[in-house]
């Protein structure tokens, strides 16, 4: 059976990586937050969203290509920021910023991966952007945006919805910790994973290399972490970030239209609609369903991406037709590694382009332009809403 054939899916390469990984790596990567409820509410949200298809089309290959801060990348997605990638399977980063480089779509390196901005600059080329979390320790801040800036990232994502780690539960009860724990029960876990632990063996154990250099010497790494990533900004904190920051930023984890507001008030270059992948809040809302109220409030005047429970290249049309530009997906990236290591990245990068091709194909819609001007019926706050030809009504 041909790759193709056995992972046709996001929802196929989720289960194998399941199988692949320990258990501990696992419960990161999938859970959410409290009862977790907000998971499956970015999800459902999505799977709620109706496109009505137009017929009599004709023959036409959908345009994919699309322009972001001087640059044309080959489809409207990318690589979201994953914290910790590196235990998902060694080399995690590296294989998706080469991957992402080869298939012409933006990586963005999170600041609390298992590899430095210095190692994977190169690899991303001109398609690398950096995830920033604002810290309270402002000679960090400006040597973690000295070292993007020399190792050639050229998008700064600033992520503002994490003030404070939340409790993630299934995450704390699998005894995660960076580098893993050596007790008996990791150990035992990751030695029915062979495959993964053999990989690490042969690369190295995952740290978080970026930061653990600004450890001072009478603390421990937990609490350098608390120090420098517990920043808990205020748009004072972002003025400046604004300033500091020569080329393109945006801010990640908007989900109000004020705040979008305010962000085209501070001068940033794009927002991202994003509940953090329900990691942070288990009772904030779908990111789908705040897109379209904040793209009517700032669409056009900033650029417009979104995150949060995107599973399929149906999911990334249903964005970008209410109102995204563009879109970034996390956790289906390291599923694709975890089920397959190196090759997983190239494939499920094809996948989700083959994906959103075909249905716009569907639809009969040529361009990203066009999937505004569908018919579009939700299901949202308890009752249908239609959208004809890009205007709201009950």
């Amino acid at each position: 059976m041909s790759r193709e054939e056995a992972y046709p899916s996001v929802y196929y390469l989720a289960e194998r990586a399941r199988q692949r990984i320990p258990h501990f790596a696992w419960e990161y990567l999938d859970s959410g937050t409290g009862p977790e409820d907000g998971v499956a509410r970015n999800e459902a949200a999505l799977r709620a969203v109706e496109l009505v298809p137009r017929m009599m089309a004709g023959r036409y290959e959908p345009e994919l290509e699309t322009s972001l801060f001087d640059r044309t990348y080959s489809a409207p997605f990318g690589v979201a920021p994953v914290g910790m990638s590196g235990v998902m399977w060694a080399k995690a980063e590296i294989f998706l910023a080469a991957a992402a480089r080869a298939a012409g779509l933006p990586y963005t390196l999170s600041c609390v991966a298992a590899e430095t901005p210095e190692t994977i600059g190169p690899v991303a080329g001109e398609n690398g952007w950096f995830q920033f979390y604002p810290t309270s320790d402002d000679d960090v801040r400006n040597d973690l945006l000295r070292r993007a800036s020399e190792a050639g990232f050229k998008v700064l994502v600033v992520t503002v919805d994490v003030p404070i780690s939340s409790t993630r539960e299934r995450q704390h009860r699998a005894g995660l910790s960076v580098p893993p724990k050596t007790d008996l029960r990791t150990l035992w876990r990751a030695a029915i994973r062979p495959a993964w632990s053999l990989a690490m063996l042969q690369y190295r154990i995952p740290r978080l290399r970026t930061l653990e250099i600004y450890a001072r010497d009478s603390e421990n790494f937990g609490e350098m972490l608390g120090r420098v990533l517990e920043g808990r900004p205020d748009w004072d904190y972002l003025a400046a970030l604004r300033d500091l920051w020569k080329g393109p930023m945006l801010i990640k984890g908007i989900m109000h239209p004020d705040d979008a507001e305010r962000s085209v008030a501070l001068g940033v270059d794009g927002i991202v609609v994003s509940n953090h992948g329900a990691r942070q809040l288990d009772g904030a809302p779908a990111s789908i369903d705040v897109l379209p109220a904040i793209a009517g409030a700032v669409g056009g005047r900033t650029k417009i991406l979104f995150d949060s429970g995107l599973r399929g290249g149906l999911d990334i049309a249903r964005a970008l037709a209410l109102g995204a530009d563009f879109c970034l997906l996390g956790r289906p990236f390291l599923f694709a590694v975890g089920a397959l290591g190196e090759p997983g990245a190239a494939h499920v990068m094809a996948l989700l382009k083959d994906d959103l091709r075909n249905n716009m194909i569907q639809l009969g819609a040529r361009s990203i332009a066009d999937l505004r001007t569908y018919d579009i019926r939700t299901i949202a706050a308890g009752g249908s809403t239609l959208r004809i030809a890009g205007q709201s009504a009950l």
